[in-house]
């Protein structure tokens, strides 16, 4: 839970040790520790790495055991932390969150072993004589035994003479099994910063996809106005245990028989154990068939009881199968998850197991599964073989082990075999054979006969969550993802009533306070606080029963939910291309679960969580999750690299062979053998090679953005250069106009028998001066639009589409006797003696008129012919 974090050391301490040892110097051998040269100076600062409204209650120096790591060890109101004396960083195998803690024990251990010179002399075991000058030079070890729900047992020791030790186990026994619900970190650390979906309406979107409507969205007001009751051809969702009157640990909507009515499913589940009658939990869209669970029928001693509605309920289940004319009906499989005799003997209590006689067209199979202590003791022994032969095993005199010595296997579970016997007869693997088993079989009736299947045991939420929810998730693609493996947990583990709270000795909100602070093994179990490495060891041990918590039980403890993702685990190795999560992902959610960080797995049932305003206070698994994911994207550790939907879009059906289990060394060989848990050379291939090309995603985003603001400036410069094109365009097609307009104007007045000399004025202004009549006409043309004129003509030019206008200086005489207009007049070459003119667009200059000027038509006068008018008799 808690990643390694650096550890500031600082001269004034945030929080400070209080009892009088000295610093231990970290990595040192646990047989030469010297405590005199324990200096108390440390300090660690604590702020950099605790969660929110983590505090802490207790802390002292010791040694952990297992490493020989010295260092301090702080008890906080959420875990047991341990961090390294030397580089001040947290030491995982030392810290361990309280809820995942399964129980802890005071040991006083003498010193009994002398150095080994030999591995053939590692086990030879010196007892020293008791007495007090003896225990004076070889003081008696004070060391507590910290055993882990996820397989570790760590232990710690402490200086002799001295109260840390003491300070510890107090901590340890007040806050490890608070007696109120509201006592856990989860209450404390309040809600999520983002709010979470409510998980009612989670359950209803999931309803919605069973029944084909997956494109509807159920949200709070549909749950607050019950407008969540649809149906499809079959199914239908009802409200009628809203209130949770009808059964208090089965969820507030259920999926039911279309046929069956609300005041029938009352009388039903008057007839099963808990009123948990038969449920959907599953339907194939395609066939019709589901997948249903429940709890074992009240059939009495006699096994003669019957149920007119339960009977009905469960026929019901048989949908008729839409292929043939006439129709038949589908067959239903009851299948029991309890041996034989396990259910014969329920019925000395009212239990039992239905009569394939009493309903229609069933077959009843049992699955011979144990109950929830033989997992419990299955687990134990599994847990001590693996320390026993780990690399880190928690006995200290032990060391012979962890550097590969003689005793099986060195330390090193690679070649261990999948045979029960192989594990020191734990039987773990057995009792997961027999579920992947059950499972496989409930998923091939229903893929390959369209058979519909009723699944129960004694109380339907412990083996049989574990079957129909392994059976959906091998029937459905859909559950083998991120997303669907939630919805699946949440609706068959969390909705169904799993009791979370009593399977992890955790308070529930119906508790009495009478919750143990400390649970230990099953009666069954001698020896409950020393392991079997300790036992394994020579010295006498002697265990500490001052505290009462070491001498309670808890019946209900069961690792009933980490043996089925135990299971899910085996299957993801069976085939690694239908899962999109990785077997990190299941470790990562098994941590959370087992450390009651979060408040979903709280409390024994949906009833009691919505009572308890878990969902309001606590913060969500779903969304820390969602939260470790999105800074790496699709290459987390989470997800499974080698996922591939299109090769299992359809059910997974395991053959029999298929179904050897082995260990599941990420989870089970992490703190014994760490060095098992190490991928694949493989899949760290995969995994580096998705990294580079992570790099190379996140380098070539970089490159594409610096690409797209490139092209969005040069885009930008070439608007601009365009316009600039465009404006000098347009200048240059004025200056081509002007030019035209002056070569126009120069013909026109040579035209007349002027000749016409341009120059230039200092300030670059052009003027262009008609000589022939210098006394009497000047002319001066120049581009200002400012020059006044008393007369003028326009020229029209078709070749240029324009007009050029001429203008003329006037002076001081009269119009008639203007020379310029006899001259006009006298000289025109197209003038006709009527006094017309022959230049039909000429508009030639008018006598007396307001202005004497040209409108000419250049391309006519360029086409006549010298002898048009020049040489014509008169």
């Amino acid at each position: 839970m808690a990643s390694p974090r650096r550890i500031n050391f600082i001269g004034e301490a945030d929080t400070r040790l209080t009892d009088s040892s000295d610093k231990i110097e970290a990595k040192c051998t646990f047989d030469a520790y010297d405590w005199t040269k324990i200096d108390q100076s440390a300090s660690y600062r604590l702020s950099e790495f605790l969660f929110k409204a983590e505090r802490v209650m207790a802390e002292a120096y010791g040694v952990l055991v297992n490493t020989d790591e010295a260092g301090a060890v702080f008890v906080t109101n959420f875990r047991l932390l341990f961090l390294s004396g030397g580089s001040r960083e947290v030491i995982a195998l030392g810290t361990i969150p309280l809820a995942t803690i399964e129980k802890f024990n005071k040991i006083v251990k003498d010193e009994v072993i002398d150095k080994r010179r030999n591995q053939e002399e590692a086990k030879k075991v010196i007892k020293q004589p008791s007495g007090t000058r003896q225990a004076e030079k070889t003081p008696t070890r004070r060391l507590l035994q910290v055993v882990g729900k996820d397989m570790r047992i760590i232990i710690f020791a402490f200086r002799p003479r001295t109260k840390q030790r003491r300070a510890v186990f107090v901590a340890l026994s007040r806050w490890t099994r608070p007696a109120r619900l509201w006592d856990l970190y989860a209450f404390s650390s309040g809600p999520s910063r983002c709010p979470a979906t409510n998980p009612k309406v989670r359950l209803l979107n999931e309803y919605y996809r069973l029944l084909g409507m997956g494109s509807l969205r159920s949200s709070t007001s549909t749950v607050e106005h019950g407008s969540f009751k649809l149906s499809n051809d079959w199914l239908r969702i009802t409200d009628v245990n809203a209130s949770y009157d009808m059964c208090s640990t089965y969820p507030f909507a259920l999926l039911v028989p279309k046929s069956i009515r609300d005041k029938d499913l009352l009388k039903a589940c008057t007839f099963r154990a808990r009123c948990r009658l038969p449920a959907i939990s599953w339907c194939d869209k395609r066939t019709g068939a589901v997948l249903a669970r429940s709890s074992q029928p009240l059939v009495g001693l006699m096994m003669n009881m019957r149920s007119n509605a339960d009977e009905n309920l469960v026929g019901a289940l048989c949908t008729r199968l839409s292929s043939g004319k006439e129709g038949r009906s589908r067959k239903l499989y009851i299948a029991d998850a309890r041996p034989r005799k396990n259910a014969l003997a329920n019925g000395a209590m009212g239990g039992g197991s239905e009569s394939s006689s009493n309903y229609f067209q069933s077959e009843i199979v049992f699955f011979g599964i144990d109950n929830i202590h033989a997992m419990r003791e299955s687990l134990v022994r599994l847990r001590d073989y693996l320390d026993t032969h780990g690399t880190k095993s928690s006995d200290g005199m032990s060391s012979f082990l962890r550097n590969g010595g003689w005793t099986w296997g060195g330390g090193n579970l690679s070649s261990m075999s999948a045979s029960v016997s192989t594990f020191g007869d734990s039987g773990w693997l057995i009792h997961i054979q027999n579920v992947l088993a059950g499972s496989a079989w409930i998923a091939a009736r229903v893929a390959l006969e369209s058979a519909s299947m009723l699944v129960h045991c004694s109380d339907g939420w412990d083996r049989t969550t574990q079957l129909v929810a392994l059976a959906s998730l091998l029937l459905d693609p859909y559950y083998r993802t991120i997303e669907g493996f939630q919805a699946l947990v949440e609706k068959d583990w969390l909705a169904f009533g799993h009791p979370f709270s009593d399977r992890a000795g955790m308070p529930s909100f119906c508790g009495s306070g009478n919750i143990p602070l400390e649970l230990s093994r099953h009666s069954s179990s001698p020896n409950i606080s020393i392991s079997t490495s300790l036992r394994q060891s020579s010295g006498p041990l002697t265990s500490q029963a001052a505290a009462s918590s070491n001498t309670q039980h808890s019946n209900n403890y069961s690792p009933i939910f980490l043996q089925w993702v135990d299971c899910v685990s085996q299957l993801l190795r069976m085939y690694p291309f239908a899962f999109e999560f990785s077997s990190a992902f299941l470790v990562d959610f098994l941590d959370c679960v087992l450390s009651c960080r979060f408040g979903n797995f709280l409390c024994n049932s949906e009833n009691e969580r919505e009572k308890a305003g878990v969902f309001e206070a606590c913060s969500c698994l779903w969304e820390h999750l969602n939260a470790m994911r999105v800074s790496e994207g699709s290459s987390h550790v989470h997800y499974n690299i080698f996922y591939k939907p299109s090769k299992h879009d359809g059910p997974l059906l395991p053959p029999a062979a298929a179904l050897a289990p082995t260990l599941w060394p990420q989870f089970h060989l992490r703190w014994a053998c760490p060095s098992e848990t190490q991928p694949g050379e493989i899949e760290a291939q995969c995994r580096n090679m998705m990294e580079k090309y992570s790099e190379l995603e996140r380098a070539k985003e970089v490159a594409e953005r610096f690409t797209r603001e490139i092209t969005m400036s040069v885009k930008s410069l070439t608007a601009d250069l365009l316009n600039e094109s465009h404006v000098s365009n347009s200048a240059v097609s004025l200056a081509k106009k002007a030019s035209r307009q002056n070569t126009c104007i120069k013909r026109a007045i040579e035209s007349l028998g002027y000749r016409v000399r341009v120059s230039a004025n200092i300030d670059d202004n052009h003027t262009a001066d008609i000589e022939d009549h210098p006394a009497d006409l000047t002319q001066i043309i120049t581009s200002s639009p400012t020059t006044e004129t008393v007369g003028g003509g326009d020229i029209y030019d078709e070749k240029t589409d324009m007009f050029v206008s001429i203008a003329v200086a006037a002076d001081d005489n009269d119009v008639p006797v203007n020379p310029t207009n006899r001259k006009c007049e006298s000289l025109c070459p197209l003038r006709t003696r009527d006094g017309g003119c022959r230049w039909p667009n000429a508009g030639c200059a008018r006598l007396r008129s307001q202005f004497v000027g040209l409108r000419a038509d250049y391309d006519a006068f360029d086409r006549l012919s010298i002898q048009d008018s020049y040489f014509q008799p008169e």
